[in-house]
């Protein structure tokens, strides 16, 4: 009975928000998703974004608004700030206009905004345009208007907007904001503007918005994403933690991609287009499918390639959106060079050390070898006289190779340039030290496990800058990709193999329904960490040692746990990578127990 009088509850409410948005806009046709966690922090805030929805509807063409979103984040915005900014710009231009019409918006309004304060603060007091808001808010309550003279130049352009007829002056306005508080060189790099919405439908529609999109994939993934920006820039409310929608699912809920015949003759060529051509040819990736996509991963494939940017097909979008990545790990670089020299000089002197040590010659009594003085008292005084030898014991130090494995889905996308900075570490200290390694990343797209090389066991230290290359996108099937990674590690000289897992501990895969194709178990949850963490027990079963970084939330730890078992590392920061990775590999070379 309880649950049925909430259910109620909750549908008469989502009944009330799209009633005032209908109302207010006159546009019947105009939908909405009622966010209803929203509703139950405040239904102040919730009935006053309706409100402002549909005002804005109705005065000005926000697809117009919405659409300029889209092109400019195509050109490397970050979307968050952009469309808080927009948010304050959109709210400032109806109020006026629709208050004008309804006299009870002032006072919905003004409980909106306090309440706002009263939950968001610490949140958005802790970005630029939170700040931005907080003036705004503080202003219309109580006409203090008081602030920095920074947050005051924003703040008068936007309250500005309130006498705005036109889109484009909001537009305006938000791009002139965007350019000035959070991107200064946007223009430079980019162009203005006026260059921002020259960027064709063409264009945009070969973009992958996946990214953008909670790592879903549709095949309408441009016209989603165009409805996400119309939503956000009419809400007051904060961007709450990722993972909301997830937790609305129900258990077992997974996005099934159909696709058809035609779809599925194109995949290939898609991937190649998207992710840069292979460096195996067509009959060795076969071969490697043949034999390693089975059991869990049968229907699946692997790409294997050195990424768009090294190997493109054609400088498209998605060649942009890879190379602006680039930049901006290469920027972080040098603005890095100095924490970079020292962690580095420190990583490759304790490691230099642990070799040191572990080439030391160790003697040991032996049956055989030379002889021992003495202990030739005990020839015909014992019965077992034991051994008179000693034998000097000198191992070889450069009998190892080590594989480091980065997780590239998106769920790693805040922090790919930290990422990229410790895998570029972990590599020169390697490299200082003549250790064979190999840097790989890893994400699926629909059915293709894309493994993209940084660098190769062998290769000059030149390669290591490769590694900046590291981009951040789509899912994570994490069992393949270990496995696929594991296989060749294995076919290896040397006696020691080590395997270094950066993952956030959330194996996590679509499901793509080929034609004529049975239909593949959705891969999440318990099912892909048991599957995962059998693909680890079977490399240590065959004598390598693996290791794994966990980098995801304390929720996830459990999970991590249970695929790494003793052998893993959970690092608040990904900062403590390199050092993570380099205490472990410390402990394996002067572990005498180790078997390299």
């Amino acid at each position: 009975m309880e649950q049925y009088e909430a259910e109620e509850l909750q549908v008469e409410a989502e009944n009330r928000i799209r009633n005032l948005m209908w109302t207010v806009s006159g546009d019947y046709r105009l939908d909405t998703k009622p966010d209803m966690e929203s509703w139950s922090r405040s239904k102040y805030i919730s009935m006053y974004d309706a409100v402002k929805q549909g005002a804005f509807a109705r005065f000005f063409d926000r697809d117009k608004l919405a659409l300029y979103l889209v092109k400019k984040v195509y050109y490397g915005a970050d979307e968050q700030p952009l469309t808080e900014l927009a948010q304050l710009c959109v709210d400032a231009a109806v109020y006026r206009k629709i208050a004008a019409e309804r006299p009870g918006v002032p006072e919905l309004r003004r409980k909106a905004f306090q309440d706002l304060l009263d939950l968001s603060f610490q949140r958005m007091s802790a970005s630029l345009p939170g700040q931005i808001k907080i003036a705004l808010l503080r202003g219309y309550l109580n006409g203090d208007w008081h602030c920095g003279k920074r947050l005051e130049e924003a703040v008068q352009r936007i309250v500005s907007l309130e006498d705005a007829e036109d889109v484009m002056d909001l537009i305006r306005a938000t791009d002139e904001l965007y350019n000035t508080l959070i991107d200064r060189s946007f223009v430079r790099k980019h162009g203005g503007l006026e260059h921002v919405l020259a960027v064709t439908a063409e264009d945009l529609r070969e973009f992958n918005w996946n990214d953008y999109l909670e790592e879903e994939m549709t095949e309408d993934l441009l016209e989603r994403y165009l409805n996400k920006m119309n939503s956000q820039v009419v809400t007051l409310q904060e961007e709450q933690d990722s993972g909301e929608e997830e937790k609305k699912r129900g258990p077992g809920e997974r996005k099934v991609i159909l696709i058809t015949e035609e779809a599925a003759a194109k995949m290939y060529s898609y991937i190649e287009l998207n992710y840069g051509k292979s460096y195996l040819t067509e009959q060795e990736q076969k071969r490697l499918n043949q034999r390693l996509c089975r059991g869990a991963h049968a229907d699946c494939s692997l790409y294997f390639t050195d990424g768009v940017l090294r190997n493109p097909v054609l400088a498209n979008a998605q060649f942009v959106n890879a190379r602006r990545h680039s930049e901006k790990n290469r920027v972080l670089f040098r603005n890095s060079r100095n924490m970079l020299a020292r962690s580095i000089e420190h990583l490759t002197d304790e490691l230099q050390r642990s070799l040191h040590r572990r080439s030391e010659p160790e003697e040991m009594n032996s049956w055989s070898g030379t002889i021992v003085p003495r202990l030739l008292w005990k020839v015909g005084r014992s019965d077992d006289p034991g051994r008179l030898f000693v034998k000097t014991i000198k191992r070889n130090v450069s009998e190892f190779a080590v594989d480091i494995l980065m997780d590239a889905s998106g769920s790693q996308r805040d922090r790919q340039g930290q990422v990229a900075l410790q895998a570029y570490i972990i590599s020169e200290a390697l490299s200082n030290n003549h250790v064979p390694h190999r840097i790989t990343s890893f994400c699926s797209f629909w059915d293709y496990t894309i493994l993209q090389r940084f660098r190769e066991y062998d290769a000059p230290r030149e390669d290591n800058l490769h590694i900046l290359d590291y981009v951040t996108s789509s899912n994570n099937r994490d069992g393949l990709a270990i496995r696929a990674v594991g296989d060749s590690l294995l076919q290896r000289g040397e006696e020691g193999k080590i395997l270094i897992v950066l993952s956030d501990g959330r194996p996590n895969d679509i499901i793509v329904n080929r034609p004529n194709s049975r239909n593949p178990r959705p891969y999440f949850g318990d099912y892909a960490v048991q599957d995962t963490a059998f693909e680890v027990r079977k490399l240590r079963g065959s004598g390598v040692c693996v290791l794994g970084v966990f980098t995801g939330k304390e929720k996830d730890l459990m999970a991590e746990k249970k695929i790494f078992g003793k052998d893993f590392a959970y690092v608040r920061s990904i900062d403590s990578f390199s050092r993570v990775v380099g205490r472990y590999l410390r402990r394996l070379l002067e572990d005498d127990s180790a078997n390299f």
